[in-house]
This record gives C-alpha cells, structure tokens and sequence, in this order.
C-alpha cells in the first residue's frame, strides 16, 4: 500500500503550521517505514494496518497540541507490490526518456 496524506492543524495563523508538520513528520521517519516528503504530501509505504497506524499517530500528536486538525489520504492499494514509491515514478521517467 502506498499512501500520500496531509495533516495539519486547522485555524489560528496559517503561515505557521511548520512546525506542526514537522512533528507528523518525525512520527513517520520514526515509524522505519519507506517514506518521503514533498511541498505538499508525505508519501508512505507498507502493509495497511502498519501505514495506517503511521497516519493515525502523526494525526494524534497534532490532537495533543490542537483542538482541531485536518487530514487528506490518498491510498493505491495493490497486494503483492513493494517498492512502488519509487517503482511509479521510475516507470513516468522511462516514458520521458523515449
């Protein structure tokens, strides 16, 4: 399962979520997990209860901090495939390439 979420805490001053991120971040790296980081989405992959465990974390340690947050998912569930956060995107680049 390769999933991409966002959790942030909602209301207050938008230009300063941060630091929050940075904290459902390191749950993630913390997690051991494949994982990466992008301007918009952290992408993890894994077996279903183990990434969602992940997100479920990443979302309580913002809870602890703020009364409100949110949370987008987006999942690709394919059983039987590993290393497809950078298998898709590899096979996008070999298309490029011709």
């Amino acid at each position: 399962m390769l999933i991409a979420f966002s959790v942030s805490p909602l209301g207050g001053e938008s230009e300063a979520v941060g630091d929050a991120v940075a904290e459902a971040v390191r749950v993630v790296r913390e997690s051991g997990l494949p994982n990466e980081t992008n301007a918009m989405h952290t992408l993890v992959e894994g077996e279903w209860d183990e990434v969602m465990a992940v997100v479920k974390r990443a979302t309580d340690v913002l809870l602890a901090r703020y009364p409100r947050v949110s949370l987008v998912l987006k999942a690709d569930i394919r059983p039987g495939h590993t290393g497809q956060l950078t298998a898709k995107v590899d096979r996008v680049e070999r298309h490029l390439a011709r």
